[in-house]
C-alpha cells in the first residue's frame, strides 16, 4: 500500500507541475508568436490532461481487492496510459494542422530572446521531473508514472529542439525554420504517442513481457534448488505494480504436503528478493516418479534427497504446459 501511496503523491506533483509549465509556455508564445513554442504549449495541454487521467488511474489502482475485483484494480493504469497515448497523437495532429495553416497566414516573430529564457526554464524543470518520475515508476512497476515521466522527458527533448531552432532564427533570420521545426515536432510526438498506446494495449491484453520472462528464467537457473525438479506452465500477468505469477513446480514424489509447501515458499522468497514484495503466487506442485518421464534423472532415494539430470530451464520449456517441455510417458 505504501508503494501505491507514493505513486499517487508523485503523480499529484507531476500534475501540478504540468499546469505551471503550460502557463509558462503560453506566456512565451504571447511574447514571441512562435509557432514552434505554440506547438510545445499544445503538447503541454496533453501533459496536463494526461496528468489528471494518471492521477485518477493511480487512485483507482491503489484500491484494495474486493469481491468484484479479485486481482485488484491495477489494470486502470493501462487504460490511463492508452488514453494518454491517444491524447499525444491528437496533439501531434493539431500541431501539424497549425503549422500548415501558418504557412498560409504568416505571423511575424518577436521578442525571441524573452521566449527563449522562458522555454529554457521549462526544459530544465521538465527533464528533472521526468527523470525522477520515470525512475520511481520503474522501481514501483507503475506504468502510469513511467508514462508521465516519459511524457515530461519527451517534452524536454522537443523543447530543446525548439530552443536550438529559435537561436538559429535569431542569428540567421530564417523565420521559415519555425514552421519546419513545428512539423517535425508533430511527427515525433505522434510516434511517441503510438509507442505508449502499443505498450498499454499489450498490458490490457496480458501480452507476455519477454524481457521479464527471460530475467526470471535466468534467476531460476542460477538459484536452482535440489528439490526443484522442474518448473513449467509459467505465466506472469501485471496488474499495476503487482506481478501475478502462476506456475507448476515439480518436486520429488516422497515429499509430504508440508515439505512440498516449504519448497514453494523457498521459490517465492527467491523471486521476491529479485522483484520486490509486490508479487502474488499461484503455484501447483507435481510429484516426479522414476518411470514417469523420458528424461533420465538419477533418483537416489528419499534419504539422499537429490535428483540430478541434464534438464535446463529455457523460455520455451518453462512456458510449456508439459513437464520438462516434453510429453510424459504413461
Amino acid at each position: 500500500m505504501q508503494t501505491e501511496q507514493q505513486n499517487f503523491r508523485i503523480q499529484q506533483w507531476i500534475t501540478a507541475l504540468s499546469v505551471v509549465l503550460f502557463i509558462t509556455k503560453i506566456i512565451a508564445y504571447y511574447y514571441t508568436n512562435s509557432l514552434a513554442i505554440l506547438s510545445d504549449a499544445l503538447e503541454s495541454i496533453v501533459n496536463v490532461v494526461a496528468g489528471f487521467i494518471g492521477l485518477y488511474s493511480l487512485y483507482v489502482a491503489a484500491k484494495p481487492k474486493d469481491i468484484g475485483h479479485p486481482y485488484g484494480h491495477g489494470k486502470a493504469e493501462f487504460i490511463s496510459a492508452a488514453a494518454e497515448g491517444g491524447l499525444i497523437v491528437a496533439s501531434g495532429l493539431l500541431i501539424l494542422y497549425e503549422a500548415i495553416v501558418n504557412f498560409i497566414n504568416n505571423k511575424p516573430l518577436q521578442q525571441l530572446s524573452t521566449g527563449l529564457w522562458l522555454v529554457a526554464a521549462t526544459a530544465f524543470i521538465n527533464w528533472a521531473a521526468g527523470f525522477i518520475c520515470e525512475r520511481i515508476g520503474k522501481k514501483n512497476n507503475s506504468l502510469a508514472l513511467q508514462s508521465s515521466g516519459k511524457h515530461l522527458k519527451i517534452d524536454t527533448y522537443s523543447t530543446l529542439t525548439i530552443i536550438a531552432a529559435l537561436i538559429i532564427i535569431l542569428f540567421t533570420g530564417f523565420v521559415w525554420l519555425d514552421k519546419i521545426v513545428a512539423c517535425a515536432l508533430a511527427l515525433f510526438i505522434m510516434y511517441n504517442g503510438y509507442t505508449i498506446i502499443r505498450k498499454s494495449l499489450a498490458g490490457i491484453m496480458d501480452e507476455a513481457d519477454m524481457d521479464l520472462l527471460n530475467k526470471l528464467v535466468r534467476i531460476l537457473n542460477e538459484n536452482r534448488q535440489a528439490n526443484w525438479i522442474d518448473i513449467h506452465n509459467l505465466r506472469i500477468i501485471k496488474y499495476g505494480n503487482v506481478l501475478h505469477i502462476d506456475c507448476h513446480l515439480t518436486v520429488p514424489w516422497y515429499l509430504n504436503v508440508l515439505e512440498a509447501h516449504d519448497e514453494v515458499k523457498a521459490l517465492q522468497h527467491l523471486i521476491k528478493l529479485q522483484f520486490g514484495n509486490a508479487v502474488e503466487f499461484f503455484v501447483h506442485t507435481d510429484g516426479i516418479y522414476p518411470v514417469s518421464c523420458a528424461i533420465n534423472f538419477d533418483i537416489q532415494g528419499k534419504d539422499n534427497n537429490t535428483f540430478t539430470g541434464n534438464h535446463e530451464w529455457t523460455l520455451e520449456n518453462i512456458l510449456s504446459d508439459k513437464r520438462y517441455g516434453i510429453a510424459e510417458i504413461n
